[in-house]
């Protein structure tokens, strides 16, 4: 099982101290899910959160745009976020050089390092196997 997507905006931290921001957010982030996401909510399967962070010269802290997510996608894409075991995220800035010809970049990502703006790559998948992981 995998599902991606990518939010074509500044991610916006779970400290953010206009609380409607941070809820307009959301909306959007589970907007821009659901032009893709044409499934029932997962109710039976533990899955992996995979997010990388396209950023400026002044980003967001990696680890505040997580829990937003979470709860963008929870009721869309899965039932409830305690589905998600495992999480992996990454920030790199926009002035990184990337080997944009190589074949492994998936296309969302792709698009969202072209844009040269401010981006969220988001990825829900299987649960990986523990032992792969060590």
């Amino acid at each position: 099982m995998e599902f991606a997507f990518l939010i074509p905006d500044r991610p916006v931290s779970v400290q953010a101290r206009r609380r409607q921001r941070l809820r307009d957010w959301q909306q959007f982030v589970a907007d821009e899910a659901a032009k893709t996401w044409r499934n029932a909510p997962i109710a039976d399967q533990d899955l992996q959160l995979t997010l990388i962070y396209l950023c400026g010269s002044d980003p967001v802290d990696a680890d505040n745009i997580i829990k937003p997510i979470l709860d963008a996608l929870k009721g869309l894409v899965y039932e409830d976020d305690i589905l998600i075991t495992d999480v992996e995220s990454r920030r790199r800035t926009l002035s990184s050089l990337f080997d944009y010809t190589a074949e492994i970049w998936p296309d969302q990502l792709l698009q969202g390092l072209l844009s040269g703006s401010e981006c969220v790559y988001v990825r829900i998948s299987s649960q990986p196997f523990l032992e792969d992981k060590l």
